[in-house]
């Protein structure tokens, strides 16, 4: 089994690993850089401020369930580096426009850069997975994926860190040209990813979103070991979802705390994932399996739970003041929270990356990218729904900190259909 590390310094993955990095870095970038303006700066509500960061997770993640179908098709019926390139110079434009945004203070601006930004990263997401076994040998498919989640996470971090810090500290003018220098920066890697051809003969394209939706997902869910992969990626980025809009403001209404202390939570959810998906390539020694998946889900809910326990007692500071990053380090809890914080993402790390591996090695080469592009539709859908039932709870009075206890729950349930997939895959 050949290292991680060794296809870091490969053209047939370094450029398309490096490509995807920096749109996960800008796409958090500017979405972060957004809510902490709003949140910290726009609003003055706890209600309004976790449903608009209730709409903005919601708004970027609609186009992966409608467009997923459509970005399939494609990826299956032209060269995947191609559409990598067409996609990233999509991503200046969509950059000129978020910039405008955050300059101006314009929501409307901001939530149609955000949702662009969804759009062509829906386009871009059946090919990361989906190249990988064209340009990979078959042991080297777990290990790659798993730097490709990694790398991933590793950019949520850097781009929600800086986003939020620079907007604390710089203002929303240098928070614009960064996104839209690493829109640049990115195309230009774009241009070394290797040509990866079609694998068979161009089928039409069918443009109706819904109609096109449906068929790929009944065409790939009936099989049953990818129906239960899917069902159990999808209920992990649903509770991933409610998750992320958690943060920000539990953040500074339940523990009291600036930006800063904001951008560090989503660092060290990013860092534990990263963790999380070296890990599982390490204990798996690169067999694509299920096994340790139903166990990753369970701790993790396990350390949901304790997150909510330690968020009900917590003793925040009064009179509309708020820690700083020093100030939230030395209180008595931090370190407890901080440590279940990444207990909770590296057992999602573990938990998700080999299901990954398994749909891109379980189907032929020729079908990689539209059952990446189901397993979109089926996630962002579960997403989307995550994101408007976490909305509704908070119009019927349902707290951010109680809504922790739900999401706990939520991993019974991944944990279970898990089980189902290693027993199928047996």
């Amino acid at each position: 089994m050949p290292t991680s590390l060794e296809l870091l310094t490969k053209r047939r993955f370094a450029p398309l690993f490096v490509t995807q990095m920096l749109g996960a870095f800008n796409d958090n970038l500017f979405k972060f850089a957004m809510v902490v303006l709003v949140i910290y700066e726009i609003y003055d509500d706890e209600t309004l401020e976790f449903q608009f960061s209730s709409i903005s997770t919601g708004l970027f993640i609609l186009p992966f369930f409608l467009l997923s179908a459509i970005a399939g098709q494609l990826a299956d019926n032209m060269d995947k580096a191609k559409i990598i390139r067409f996609v990233k110079t999509l991503e200046i434009i969509i950059a000129l426009t978020g910039a405008a945004g955050l300059i101006l203070q314009s929501i409307p601006l901001m939530l149609t850069a955000l949702f662009a930004l969804g759009a062509q990263s829906t386009f871009f997401g059946p090919i990361k997975y989906a190249i990988l076994p064209q340009h990979l040998e078959k042991d080297e498919v777990l290990a790659g994926t798993g730097l490709v989640e990694a790398g991933t996470y590793i950019a949520i971090l850097a781009g929600t860190i800086l986003g939020g810090v620079i907007v604390d500290w710089l203002g929303a003018f240098w928070a614009a040209i960064w996104v839209l220098t690493v829109a640049v920066v990115g195309r230009i890697s774009a241009h070394f990813v290797p040509a990866a051809p079609a694998q068979k003969e161009p089928e039409p394209i069918d443009y109706n979103i819904f109609r096109s939706s449906y068929r790929l997902v009944n065409g790939t869910m009936h099989i049953r070991r990818l129906f239960l992969a899917i069902i159990a990626i999808s209920f992990f980025w649903t509770i991933g979802s409610v998750l992320i809009i958690q943060f920000p403001p539990l953040v500074k209404n339940v523990l009291t705390a600036d930006p800063k202390v904001a951008s560090m939570f989503l660092g060290i959810f990013s860092i534990g994932i990263a963790i999380g998906s070296v890990l599982s390539n390490r204990i798996l020694k690169g067999q694509v399996s299920a096994r340790i998946a139903p166990f990753s889900v369970i701790v993790m809910g396990g350390f949901v739970l304790i997150l909510y326990f330690i968020a009900i007692q917590w003793q925040g500071l009064e009179n509309g003041e708020l820690y700083d990053l020093v100030g939230f380090i030395m209180h008595d809890g931090s370190w407890l929270l901080l440590g279940v914080l990444m207990g909770v993402a590296i057992a999602g790390g573990m938990f998700v990356v080999p299901l990954y591996a398994f749909l891109t090695t379980t189907v032929d080469l020729s079908q990689t990218a539209r059952t990446i592009a189901a397993n979109n539709v089926v996630n962002s859908g579960s997403m989307v729904l995550g994101a408007l039932a976490a909305f509704g709870l908070s119009l019927l009075g349902v707290s951010t900190t109680e809504q922790l206890f739900l999401v706990a729950a939520m991993c019974l349930v991944s944990a279970w259909t898990a089980w189902l997939l290693h027993k199928a895959c047996d």
